[in-house]
């Protein structure tokens, strides 16, 4: 009886099956074996994982996907409640739930307040948990009878009245201990009857209603207007069904934390997946290069060549740059060499590739540059202007760029984008690079940005690559120096050095890493997708709860789930 073996699968193959774990232990062979070749067995983890504990990413028709819908399982539905029962319900004022109390700051300039005290003080620096065991600093009894600090029960609900966090927030936490509170906090004693949590939901429910409606107009601090607030109504229901609520929303609440922890989770491994992936593509690892290529062949047809003689190495084709540039020189004066890279501290190299300087590779005529310095207002014509905040993971964000006057521009011609050339980052987020694509031909850069222009014989994305590798960016990181914002020399650009390979092993390593950060790009991408529908259901949860609506098996969050599980 003859068993058929199954079938071999390839090397790409295996590496594109990674998992959680997978992408870990890459990151780690990375860090601790970096002479050695990563093989695809090595990356592939036998280790059962339990459904929900860790979400896969795998290849599925060509792209990355998350295997599981990690949030379909939430149903906001839950916590509605049928039409008998939201009859009971009535609408009432803040003001009618129970004691309002206001806080104060015991005087600093008195030790015995502040040095032994301990009785939570809180302050909106502490208003970042939904409920309040503790707090960052604490006042003495004293302090509480000799100022405007009241001692607030356990069970009382904190909210924020004056903030900068009020523009978007209204923070809410309920007491679990006795607590004082400053000024810019107030705080609900909540009746008999009135379950503090319920409250706290409530108010988190009517989060932007509350900040539209009661915020002070005018003032340089947010702040809300305690009149209004008192008069601000919320549904309440019967006592049983206030816990019965809080109840499920906190069971649903929790099902969706652990969906985003997973998110979250899968989200920084794509990163680290990504870094390794850099960094194995510079240190030569990503790809067979040309060298081993030349050996294997050589080896097929059972005998030995010189590698060199089969193909332009990177030193060959550096001096063929070189010569060039110097051919092409129109400069005034005397025709300077580009400063060599200085080796001695620098990694041996793989077989065939060279160390270079930026400045080397830069054209004859065209060295690196900084932008333009005033740049004027935003046009709604004229020449598009890159930011800082226009380059993200190797991409200049197009929509959205800057148009200046064109004779700004003008004044800045070394600028002038031809497409093709390299920028990074100077100011704020060092290091950020992106090659320029044709399509910005014409366009300037800010002060803020360096223009790296590149030879011919240099594929502009291999050099982008070199720079966006982690270990590349903390060296740039490492040079720069604090003004008013952390700030890179163009110097330490120019002078940065390059590892070159061959033209072709270039274009080998730029497609492979294209494809594979293009696969972890639109896991990402369905990663922040689920991230903001989970923040979509959480309001779906709250609206649910507090609207009084009978319960709703077609709702569109319902059908959604149906369609997730069917």
């Amino acid at each position: 009886m003859s068993t058929r073996k199954p079938a071999a699968v390839s090397r790409e193959a295996k590496l594109d099956q990674l998992d959680d774990i997978a992408l870990t232990k890459l990151v780690w062979e990375r860090e601790h074996e970096a002479t050695n070749k990563v093989a695809p067995d090595d990356l592939l983890h036998p280790a059962e994982q339990t459904e929900g504990e860790t979400l896969k990413v795998e290849e599925m028709r060509g792209e990355y996907r998350v295997s599981s819908d990690p949030v379909g399982w939430v149903r906001p539905e839950a916590v509605t409640h049928h039409e008998e029962a939201a009859a009971a319900w009535r609408m009432l004022p803040l003001k009618e739930l129970g004691s309002w109390v206001g806080g104060g700051t015991p005087s600093k300039a008195i030790p015995a307040y502040w040095e032994t005290g301990s009785i939570p003080w809180v302050s909106p620096k502490d208003m970042k948990t939904e409920r309040i065991h503790d707090s960052e600093d604490h006042i003495t009894e004293q302090a509480v009878s000799a100022s405007a600090a009241n001692l607030i029960p356990a069970g009382s609900i904190l909210l924020v009245t004056r903030s900068g966090i009020l523009r978007h927030t209204l923070p809410v936490a309920v007491t679990t201990v006795p607590v004082t509170v400053n000024q810019d906090l107030k705080a609900l004693i909540p009746n008999e009857g009135i379950l503090a949590e319920y409250v706290a939901w409530a108010l988190r429910a009517f989060n932007q209603t509350i900040l539209n409606t009661c915020s002070k107009q005018g003032t340089t601090v947010n702040s809300l207007e305690t009149s209004r607030l008192l008069r601000f109504e919320i549904p309440v229901a019967p006592l049983d069904q206030q816990k019965r609520i809080v109840v499920e929303i906190e069971k649903q609440f929790s099902r969706l934390d652990e969906a985003v922890a997973n998110l979250k989770r899968v989200k920084a491994n794509l990163k680290r997946y990504k870094a390794a992936v850099l960094k194995a593509a510079v240190e030569g690892r990503l790809v067979e290069t040309e060298a081993e290529r030349v050996e294997a062949a050589s080896r097929r047809l059972n005998q030995r060549q010189d590698a060199a003689a089969t193909y332009e190495t990177g030193a060959q084709l550096l001096q063929r740059i070189l010569v060039t540039r110097r051919s092409q020189w129109q400069g005034k004066g005397k025709y300077k060499e580009p400063a060599a890279p200085d080796t001695t501290d620098l990694p041996e190299l793989p077989e065939g590739w060279v160390w270079a300087t930026v400045e080397q590779l830069n054209p004859a005529n065209r060295p690196c540059a900084y932008g333009v310095l005033q740049p004027g207002d935003d046009l709604n014509e004229g020449v598009l202007f890159v930011r800082v905040g226009d380059i993200n993971d190797g991409r200049i964000e197009s929509p959205g760029l800057k148009v200046i006057a064109p004779a700004i521009a003008e004044a800045y011609p070394r600028t002038k984008l031809a497409g093709g050339e390299v920028l990074i980052t100077l100011v704020g987020a060092i290091g950020r690079t992106a090659v320029v694509p044709s399509s910005l031909a014409g366009a300037n850069v800010a002060r803020a940005v360096g223009v790296l222009p590149i030879a011919e014989s240099i594929d502009p994305h291999w050099v982008e690559i070199w720079f966006r590798n982690p270990k590349k960016i903390a060296e740039m990181t490492a040079k720069s120096h604090e003004v008013a914002r952390k700030t890179l020399n163009l110097e330490d650009a120019r002078y940065a050095t390059v590892a070159i390979p061959s033209l072709v092993e270039q274009h080998q390593i730029v497609a492979e890493v294209e494809r594979r950060l293009s696969t972890t790009d639109e896991a990402e991408a369905q990663v922040n997708a689920n991230l903001q529908r989970a923040e979509r259901l959480r309001q779906s949860i709250l609206s649910r709860a507090f609207s009084g609506k009978p319960h709703q098996e077609t709702s569109a969050v319902s059908a959604m789930e149906m369609r997730t599980h069917g």
